[in-house]
């Protein structure tokens, strides 16, 4: 995770708790409003006119790490009997569906072009996913009786077929075979089965009579090749870049964070490997028991140079002792939720919804409530904008109990605070006695010292789960609304001829719209105050103004569909802080104040 995403749900974290009570009416307020009550008609209806100013405005497996050096072996001058294996002649295979079209070559048997017809690069061209078309995406590679490094994507294969093309629909599939031959019988079979109406595919090696040229047991089959970016933010889309194993139940994710390469091996029954980008991937799961993965990364430059490229392979171990012919279940396409979920229930664990300690809460409720709300949403309504805004308004109605009570409970702790005072004043050489009598005030009060927090803390993780879903999410790629022609990228709308510490050189039209949202919040509640000094004094008044300053800096290079949810999010914070603050004025909890009142008398009484 990058240092602008963890500063930014920092701050998440903290506006939460601190907003609802920095913005709370201080002690000096309330008795204001109280005098305010009670005054003729005629500084009622000023007062009016004051509030009506003060209106919202709309703005398990074990893990061994090798070495760096260990992570390839040169590739050996010959390769003993397998250097005469095969054909001398390339051929290429097309098969097209209604999803995408797959090109496939006899050096390696495999796929070096994967174009996904329903899907755009930044730049408007049909996404590649295959960023090496020299050979096949996919290897077998073992070791040669003879000691030999096996590498097949380096071997050619002869096509057991006499098209050159191939169109499936509907419901149909299609089967291509391609055979290496070695001698005495001995060959090794691929054979891809691909269906017209889903991104994955079938993948079937057959390896016959082959046990007296592969050293040992094992075998492993690997995707090699790196995937292309397709967003304009190239940093963006090799930062999520990386390789997975899922394995008993544990994803293992590896990334390399420097320059540099490495490989992780991981022992044990594995379900399934995957490499991605941000918003395409490819996985390989074992249909006949895999043994072991071995993922493998290099960056060849410095991370954060768009042109640096990240490249990760990942390899499933396999025994073929026992299984003359190991099977595959492959996927390549885009990360999309229902796409991920036909494929395996665990796919859609490679996108990242939230940190480790909320995932029991985040992926149920992304799984479902947000992804089919938006699914069933789009069924009426084709502007994902439009979408988002109404999202925002949903969760903001349910968000708005919990909000109010906590700031409710925070106002009378507030309106105890003369009274906690005369408590530690008088007893302050009586700690126990202190206590006793803060706990009976608490109780005759019917206050609960914590009821502002917690509150609070329970919809941090639904405002978490929201931040990483509207970062990350594929259903907002390309999804356009007002300026932004893609709300998955930051709707950047002015050049600056300077560059700015984490802004950059641009500026996002939605964040600054937020960042106004936020300080309008704060002139409002000002506005509410009529000038009363706030509890928190001039620095707290600061703090308040320069939070919507840091929101711009931290959100500038967010997804536009973020900042729009958090625009939503605060224009009717602004409303509901405006709703809170008239209740809390005109209808105060009668227990606090009678606590207020025998607080007071006792006070007198103890000065006569």
């Amino acid at each position: 995770m990058d240092k602008n995403t963890v500063t930014g749900l920092l701050l998440i974290f903290v506006l939460t708790i601190a907003w609802a009570w920095f913005t709370m009416p201080s002690q000096e307020e309330i008795e204001r409003q109280q005098q305010e009550q009670i005054r003729q008609d005629s500084i009622a209806a000023a007062q009016v006119e004051q509030e009506q100013e003060a209106e919202p405005q709309e703005p398990v497996a074990q893990q061994e790490v090798d070495e760096p050096e260990q992570v390839s072996q040169p590739r050996r001058p010959s390769m003993g009997v397998f250097e005469n294996a095969g054909i001398s002649d390339t051929s290429k295979a097309v098969v097209r569906t209604s999803l995408y079209e797959i090109e496939l070559t006899n050096v390696g048997a495999g796929p070096y072009k994967y174009t996904l017809l329903g899907h755009r690069t930044w730049d408007q061209e049909l996404v590649q996913m295959i960023a090496d078309t020299s050979q096949s995406a996919y290897s077998l590679e073992f070791l040669s009786f003879q000691n030999y490094n096996i590498e097949t994507d380096q071997l050619v294969f002869e096509p057991l077929f006499d098209q050159n093309e191939f169109s499936i629909s509907d419901e149909d599939s299609v089967s291509l075979a391609y055979r290496l031959p070695i001698e005495d019988g001995a060959s090794v079979v691929f054979t891809y089965t691909f269906y017209a109406d889903q991104y994955a595919y079938d993948l079937d090696i057959e390896l016959n009579e082959m046990q007296e040229y592969i050293s040992g047991t094992n075998v492993e089959l690997g995707w090699k090749s790196p995937i292309n970016l397709t967003e304009k933010d190239r940093v963006l889309d090799s930062q999520n870049s990386m390789a997975y194993t899922y394995a008993g139940g544990v994803l293992e994710k590896f990334k390399l964070e420097e320059e540099g390469r490495n490989e992780q091996r991981i022992n044990g029954t594995i379900d399934w490997i995957s490499t991605r980008s941000r918003f395409f991937g490819q996985y390989i799961k074992p249909v006949t028991d895999a043994n072991a993965s071995t993922m493998i990364g290099e960056v060849d430059g410095d991370p954060t140079d768009p042109e640096t490229l990240h490249h990760y392979q990942v390899f499933l171990q396999s025994s073929f002792v026992n299984n003359p012919v190991l099977s595959y279940e492959m996927y390549a396409g885009p990360l999309r939720y229902y796409d991920l979920r036909d494929y395996d229930e665990h796919a859609y664990d490679v996108i990242e919804i939230g940190y480790a300690l909320f995932r029991w809460f985040a992926d149920p409720l992304v799984r479902y409530a947000i992804i089919p709300f938006f699914a069933f949403g789009s069924m009426f309504i084709s502007n994902y904008g439009i979408l988002i805004i109404l999202f925002g308004v949903i969760i903001k109605l349910m968000l708005f109990p919990l909000t109010q009570k906590s700031f409710k409970s925070m106002a009378a702790m507030r309106e105890l605070q003369p009274q906690l005072k005369e408590i530690q004043e008088k007893y302050k050489d009586d700690p126990q006695k202190q206590q006793k009598e803060t706990i009976a005030l608490y109780k005759k009060a019917k206050v609960n010292p914590l009821g502002g927090c917690l509150p609070m803390l329970m919809q941090f993780p639904i405002l978490i789960t929201l931040f990483f879903f509207f970062q990350n999410s594929m259903i907002i790629r390309q999804e356009s609304f007002l300026w932004a022609s893609d709300l998955s990228a930051p709707d950047y709308i002015l050049d600056l001829p300077f560059t700015i510490p984490l802004m950059g050189d641009q500026l996002a039209g939605f964040v600054l719209l937020m960042s106004a949202a936020m300080f309008l919040q704060t002139k409002v509640t000002g506005g509410m105050s009529s000038g009363a000094p706030s509890s928190g004094g001039p620095n707290m008044k600061v703090f308040m103004y320069i939070m919507p300053v840091m929101l711009l800096f931290i959100f500038n290079n967010f997804a536009a569909g973020l900042s729009l949810y958090y625009l939503v999010y605060n224009v009717l914070s602004v409303a509901q802080q405006y709703i809170i603050n008239k209740q809390t004025s005109s209808n105060k909890p009668e227990e606090v104040q009678e606590a207020k009142n025998k607080a007071k008398k006792k006070l007198k009484k103890g000065k006569k």
